[in-house]
């Protein structure tokens, strides 16, 4: 879900490439990454990645070469370690006779947190008044409120990202030189992390020349990267962190989003706390 990656207690390292800086994901979205090594947060995300493999196969065909998105739902569930078996039968269950991915709707919900951070919800459902009633529930419980279609999304820039792994420093800006090779428009540095933004067309080809150099790669998808980030005090930190987790938590939500900054301080101390 989830996302500027700076590396707590160290300056980000960020790339202007071709004169547009880019904002990269909120660091609350590292934080839950790491705590989605667990077994239900493990059994979660695939039940996300599997619904996203069906609607992108249903969509566009069982042909991966053919289907762009189902390459990508696809590539994500391998980096994730999803089963293979478990990843073909998400795709043939979307061609199949009574497929739940035949029934489920895309929606984007929008939403302001506090201290007016702007989020955004992508929702696969098969009831959206289910999923709106539990997401507004959610934003009211949390301090935000749910905002009407177009309010917030223009912050926000449709990307390309591929995360690489990285062991220092040194190695990062190593990798930093291989990924602008390869095509990148923009880098951020996180805490044993690149995070390669590319172009939407470009990310296939972009993968494919970092994984020639034989770098770790741990994921790969379309993101919605603000424009730009907005800093927040440590109490409304906490309280945004408190709501984007608990928006993600949501059984109908696939993606959440937000412009929101963090002061080290409430970083430090949430991740104490989950």
């Amino acid at each position: 879900m989830d996302i500027c990656h700076n590396r707590i207690g160290i300056p980000v390292i960020s790339l202007d490439i071709g004169g547009t800086r880019m904002s990269g994901h909120s660091k609350w979205s590292t934080i839950k990454h790491k705590k989605g090594v667990t077994d239900a947060r493990r059994g979660k995300l695939f039940t996300k990645l599997a619904k996203e493999i069906i609607v992108a196969a249903r969509q566009g065909g069982e042909d991966v070469d053919k289907n762009f998105r189902l390459r990508l739902a696809i590539q994500k569930a391998k980096d994730s370690n999803m089963p293979n078996d478990t990843i073909q039968r998400a795709v043939k269950k979307a061609t199949g006779s009574g497929a739940d991915g035949e029934q489920m709707d895309e929606v984007v919900y929008e939403g302001y947190g506090p201290g007016g951070t702007a989020v955004l919800i992508e929702v696969l459902t098969d009831n959206k008044n289910r999923s709106v009633s539990a997401i507004r529930s959610t934003f009211t419980k949390g301090g935000g409120n749910l905002a009407e279609s177009g309010a917030v999304a223009w912050q926000f820039d449709k990307k390309g990202l591929i995360v690489v792994k990285s062991d220092s420093t040194d190695e990062s800006e190593e990798l930093e030189l291989v990924a602008i090779d390869a095509g990148a428009e923009d880098i951020d540095a996180d805490d044993g992390s690149l995070y390669v933004y590319t172009d939407i067309a470009a990310i296939e080809s972009v993968r494919t020349k970092l994984e020639e150099n034989d770098l770790d790669i741990t994921t790969t998808e379309i993101s919605m990267v603000p424009k730009t980030t907005l800093q927040l005090d440590s109490k409304a930190s906490i309280q945004t962190m408190r709501l984007l987790d608990s928006l993600d938590e949501i059984d109908d939500v696939q993606k959440v989003y937000s412009n929101a900054d963090y002061t080290d301080e409430a970083l430090v101390q949430y991740q104490s706390q989950n």
